[in-house]
């Protein structure tokens, strides 16, 4: 078959329809007619029309197996994996055995993605030599704003933190975890900076502060500088914040989010623009309603890059023993969250952490079974939005195809070390590559805004429902 033209193959299609039909109605007339012969001619052609009709219908339905399997799906499967290599830089070869009765399309497919790789690995080289440069010179940047005894931040117009030094990290670290594009206000009085911004406007000269923390256990001195185009510089005493020189951390930033246009409703948000923190449990086992929760991990992801440092990593006492079984899975012993916190104290950091961003999980129900059972004990509502890669990738590559997070890192070139697998962090990273990598993707398939994603999405809900 695999010689056959695809025309060819496409006809012999039609052609067994064709004759596997005339065949069963030539024998469903003959039954009717020995029927017709031993009762009466109604009976005989009554007969002749169930067993025509029956035979046709599996017919058909076998037919359709065949074409499924070997055109439908290959079909689907190259056009996925093109769109991976297109949009996700996903270098991997595309599947010509899976498609081999498709004719010439399989490799034609892998020509033209073989000369896109190629076009694709000069660009690379190109744009690896001066990324170096920038890396380098960052690293310098960075060096020498640790040296000076001030922590650095930038805020946009909106009062979102656009870029934190190593120094300042420290400070807000003090708070909660550093975060880039949050609300200053998340960290400091926001009564005590609005009033600031009004005078720094009014005289549109730099102006001396006193930053509170919102938990009113820290108090920093600070001064606040307009910047051109809104927005302003903020600088702490370093010596004050008590900064500890070997907790230094990298510069992070992101200029775009300067020039951000102001938020939209959520549903017509591009997905781009979206902050989505992407988080993974570990569990003393697999029922929600009676297991408990023994680590939580989660990175964020703005404007469709992993956030260098922004990391959470707990581990949770769940108050009764970890069974062995979960423990040779996960690694984590009673002797490593003794001590801990509990579900409610852990929580309520994550809480916070997510706090204004879409939540991400591969397999989101299972999670956050655990969280909403206990927020109660949080004393919080778990009320963000939520999006899973098992559906993501069921959009994008169908659902025939095998959604397990080990199989979208094959699909899409992402490398977990083995021995992360199966960690919170390790696996809440691997769903962070893999949603990077879907995001372009999904907007070059014309899913662009968070309520499309929705929509789609919400058409492959019977998967979850499958695996949990």
């Amino acid at each position: 078959m695999t010689r056959l033209s695809l025309r060819l193959r496409v006809f012999l299609f039609f052609a067994a329809l064709a004759l596997g039909g005339s065949a069963l109605i030539g024998a469903a007339l003959w039954l009717g007619l020995a029927r017709a012969q031993a009762s009466t001619p109604e009976n005989g052609f009554a007969f002749a029309g169930i067993v025509a009709v029956l035979g046709l219908l599996a017919l058909c339905a076998g037919i359709w197996l065949l074409f499924d399997e070997n055109v439908a799906r290959p079909i689907e499967r190259i056009a996925a994996e093109m769109r991976a290599r297109a949009h996700a830089g996903v270098d991997r070869r595309v599947d010509t055995h899976a498609a081999r009765y498709l004719g010439d399309l399989a490799p034609a497919a892998e020509a033209v993605s073989a000369q896109l790789g190629a076009s694709t690995l000069a660009t690379a080289q190109r744009v690896a030599v001066e990324t170096e440069r920038l890396a380098a010179e960052t690293a310098r940047l960075t060096a020498l704003l640790t040296e000076i005894p001030v922590a650095m931040m930038m805020v946009g117009p909106g009062g979102q933190i656009v870029l934190y030094d190593g120094q300042a990290a420290e400070v807000l670290a003090q708070i909660h975890v550093p975060r880039l594009n949050a609300p200053l206000s998340d960290y400091f009085d926001p009564e005590a900076v609005a009033q600031a911004v009004r005078r720094m406007h009014r005289s549109g000269r730099e102006v001396a502060l006193v930053l509170a923390s919102v938990d009113g256990r820290q108090s920093y001195a600070a001064r606040m500088r307009p910047l051109d185009g809104g927005g302003y510089l903020l600088t702490v005493d370093g010596a004050e914040a008590q900064i500890a020189p070997e907790a230094e951390r990298p510069l992070v930033y992101d200029f775009d989010l300067l020039t951000a246009p102001a938020p939209a409703a959520l549903e017509d948000t591009p997905l781009s623009r979206l902050v989505h923190v992407v988080f993974d449990t570990e569990t003393t086992g697999l029922l929600p309603h009676k297991d408990e929760v023994v680590q939580i991990a989660a990175v964020r992801v703005v404007n469709g890059r992993i956030v260098p440092g922004e990391v959470l990593d707990l581990l949770v006492d769940p108050g009764m023993p970890i069974p062995p079984a979960a423990t040779r899975v996960h690694r984590v012993t009673d002797a490593m969250v003794r001590g801990r916190p509990d579900i409610a104290e852990a929580g309520r950091r994550f809480h916070g952490f997510a706090r204004g961003a879409v939540i991400v999980a591969h397999n989101a129900p299972f999670d956050m079974a655990f969280l909403r059972r206990h927020q109660a004990r949080m004393g919080v509502v778990w009320d963000n939005p939520i999006l899973d890669t098992v559906l993501l990738s069921a959009v994008l590559f169908g659902a025939g195809q095998p959604h397990t997070l080990d199989a979208l890192c094959e699909r899409l070139g992402v490398t977990l070390p083995p021995a992360l697998r199966h960690t919170a962090l390790g696996d809440a990273r691997a769903t962070a590559e893999v949603l990077v990598r879907m995001l372009p993707m999904l907007e070059a398939r014309g899913i662009t805004t968070f309520g499309q994603v929705l929509e789609e999405t919400r058409r492959h809900g019977r998967i979850l429902a499958d695996q949990n």
